[in-house]
């Protein structure tokens, strides 16, 4: 599936946010809010799947107590329209309260959008076809309609002076009004089911919608000089989310994520020079997840993993991913430009071998296939002293897949 941004109309935005930097706002207010800035960054690009999109992309930073101890709060939206009639609204942030004692971590969003799936595992492949491994089912291609609605939001307090933090939180999301279909010039078999509907009815969900609505507990360890765009330390992230019937889950179920970042420096005097490195797993635990809250790629807080590939590209029951990127300035003294250089790569599991369509599905193993991307960008620092950045990178993964990305802030 091929991803394809306007160049040129994404490098006006670029310059025309650089051009903002003077309309942000920033004043004190005493046991209040420090330095606030916020960049309305308009959003017009275009892909296959939505067609040209319209509406703002806005971000803000912020200090909710003295900048001296407490950290750079932050929060990143889209509102956004597309020529194909769907509508995309999201907010997420990360709130360090006073003296960071509490961090307030939270995604909200609901779509009215449609997006290709290629079933299970990381064998998919790009064109719609039957799948070998379940021979009653699709695989490869297929569109899908459907509404999402998502509710995520976890509370986290400090231990004592240290960086570590635990909390709990509650997630819901609510997908209905899903549809599947092929595009119109693909040959269609009528005797095949589409990928989530064949998964949905072997595990017992419908097919048209399910909800996911539990608790989970966090363990953070929160070291970064600045979470939107750090320059050193790390950041590790475990939760293990419990999602029962009662709370109003189609099924019980239960996951565990884990989440590690680090970053290293390359030159004290230009702390912008540096690797970082990014490894995560998403694992089900226990029960059935519905087809659409499997893990997949580019589903993660802020939607930045999987550069090269569509968002939803590669799905399954348990995914590892890992990524390498190095950040540099472009500039011998100034930090306005800089650029980047970056690989990743990631590998799902498939569908468990059960199944009520007849047949017995084989079982795609974690690392038995690896999927690669790899890409190169460019960033413009709009805001030095908040590190407000955007950035553009252009990415290719395997088998033609290819992508344009245009974002606020580093994307780990």
């Amino acid at each position: 599936m091929r991803r394809f941004n306007l160049f040129l109309i994404s490098f006006v935005i670029i310059f025309w946010a650089k051009a903002q930097k003077a309309d942000s706002v920033d004043f004190y207010q005493p046991n209040k809010v420090y330095h606030f800035s916020f960049v309305p960054l308009p959003a017009v690009a275009s892909n296959p799947a939505n067609g040209w999109m319209f509406g703002l992309a806005p971000s803000a930073s912020w200090y909710m107590d003295d900048p001296a101890n407490t950290k750079m709060s932050n929060l990143v939206g889209n509102l956004l329209y597309t020529t194909k009639k769907q509508w995309i609204f999201s907010s997420r942030h990360n709130l360090f309260l006073s003296e960071n004692k509490l961090i307030l971590m939270g995604d909200w969003r609901y779509f009215i959008t449609s997006q290709p799936t290629f079933g299970l595992g990381s064998s998919t492949p790009n064109e719609p076809a039957q799948n070998p491994n379940q021979p009653l089912a699709y695989w490869g291609e297929q569109q899908m309609d459907f509404n999402l609605l998502r509710f995520y939001e976890a509370v986290l307090k400090k231990i004592g002076d240290s960086p570590f933090y635990l909390g709990l939180g509650y997630h819901l999301d609510v997908h209905s009004k899903i549809e599947n279909f092929l595009d119109e010039d693909a040959d269609q078999d009528l005797t095949l089911q589409f990928a989530h509907d064949a998964y949905n009815i072997s595990k017992g969900f419908d097919t048209d919608k399910y909800s996911l609505s539990g608790v989970s507990f966090n363990f953070i360890m929160e070291k970064r000089d600045m979470a939107v765009s750090p320059y050193e330390k790390n950041f590790a992230w475990i939760q293990y989310k419990i999602n029962p019937e009662f709370l109003g889950s189609s099924q019980s179920s239960s996951t565990l994520l884990l989440d590690y970042r680090h970053y290293f420096n390359l030159n004290p005097k230009r702390k912008r020079h540096l690797i970082g490195v990014w490894g995560m797993g998403n694992f089900l635990v226990s029960g059935n997840l519905p087809y659409m809250n499997l893990p997949s790629i580019g589903w993660d807080m802020f939607g930045r993993s999987g550069r090269g590939y569509a968002q939803g590209r590669f799905r399954g029951e348990n995914m590892v991913y890992g990524e390498a990127e190095w950040r540099f300035p472009l500039q011998k003294e100034k930090d306005t430009f800089g650029a980047t250089v970056f690989v990743n790569a990631a590998s799902f599991s498939g569908a468990r071998p059960e199944s009520s369509l007849g047949a017995t599905p084989q079982y795609e193993r974690l690392f038995e296939k690896i999927n690669p991307g790899y890409g190169l960008g460019l960033r413009v620092m709009i805001n030095k002293q908040k590190r407000t950045t955007i950035t553009a990178d252009y990415a290719f993964g395997q088998k033609g897949n290819s992508g344009f990305y245009l974002n606020i802030n580093e994307t780990f």
